[in-house]
Parts: C-alpha cells; structure tokens; sequence
C-alpha cells in the first residue's frame, strides 16, 4: 500500500512537473552589420570581401577562408513552479579570422565563400529543427540539448567538407554550379517554412 501511494504520489508529482515546464526555441534577434568581429546571419545580408579581415595563411592552398559557425544560449526561469527555458540559436561569420589572398578576391570566389556561409545557417536551421522535435522535458532538456547540438555540429562538418571536396575548394566550375544550385534550394525551401 505505501508502495502504490509513493508510485501515485510520485507520478502525480512528475505529472505536475512537467505539465509546468515550458521550451521556447529562438533565433537571436541581432540587428544585421558590420559592427565588431563577428556577423550574425542575416539571409538578406551577404558577403563581401571587406568582411574578410584575417591574414591569409600563405600555406594554405585555399584562395579564401570564412569561419563561421553556430551555437546557441540557454536560460531557465523559475517562477510559482513554472519553468521555462529559453534556447536562443545564433549563426555567425568571424571577420577576423576569415581571410582572402591578394588578387584571388574575385566573384567567383566569393561566392564558393558565401555558400560556407550558408551551409552553415542551413545546418543552424535543421539544429532549431531537431530541438523542436525532441520531447524535451526537466529531466533530459540539458542533455538532448547538448546532443542534439553535437550531432548538428558533426553534420555540419561533413556538408562543409563534401562541398569542398566534391568542388575541390571551387576549382570545378560543374561542382560549384551543382552545389551553388543545391544550396539555393535548400535555403529558399527554409525560408518558406
């Protein structure tokens, strides 16, 4: 009997607790420029070659390099035995350790670039997705969450290295036309969503 009256207790307990807890999924809401070292993703705002501030790497066999990446902050709130916990996702285009070689700053290039760029929103997006689909709850929200952004992040690395590598860093005009054509659609069917 007091096994039965802990397990309802318990449940009833449980059941309140996650009747009262709350998930909000957001993208940071950044006003898009030029300001500082870092470029948060603006689907309006592209590229250019001015954004470009980090010294080439001589060894590289690269014409450009755009660091970009996407992360995301987490708060929990409290109140009256209310939670809610707000994920905020950011993409972003570091300046400062992006970088262009002298007379290789053509169109061309700057495109293959900005479509790093977008490889990386377009992974943020499906990121924003999985955490919308997960059944987050107070007792596993901090370790799907981290899990989720892990696996999105190792996607990320693999789409960024089959563009360059099937395009060989751009170098093959029917690749980069291939890729350019495959990244245009995925980015127009997320901003359809």
């Amino acid at each position: 009997m007091i096994k039965n009256t802990l397990f309802i207790f318990l449940f009833f307990v449980g059941s309140s607790a996650y009747a009262q807890f709350k998930v909000t999924i957001q993208w940071q809401n950044i006003k898009p420029g030029n300001a500082g070292d870092t470029i948060y993703y603006s689907p309006g705002r592209k590229l250019n070659w001015d954004d470009f501030k980090g010294k080439p790497d001589a060894s590289s066999a690269a014409a450009a390099i755009t660091e970009s990446g996407f992360g995301y902050k987490m708060s929990m709130r409290s109140i009256n035995k209310k939670t809610d916990v707000v994920i905020t996702v950011f993409c972003y285009f570091n300046k400062k350790r992006s970088w262009v070689k002298k007379d290789m700053d053509t169109d061309y290039a700057l495109t293959h670039e900005q479509h790093h760029y977008d490889i990386t929103y377009i992974n943020a997006c499906q990121f924003i997705q999985k955490l919308k689909d997960a059944q987050l709850n107070f007792g596993n929200f901090n370790y799907l969450v981290e899990k989720i952004h892990d696996e999105s992040f190792a996607e990320l690395e693999k789409m960024q290295d089959d563009y360059d590598g099937q395009t060989s860093n751009g170098r093959i005009n029917r690749m980069q036309t291939f890729w350019n054509r495959k990244i245009d659609q995925q980015l127009a069917s997320l901003i359809t969503n």
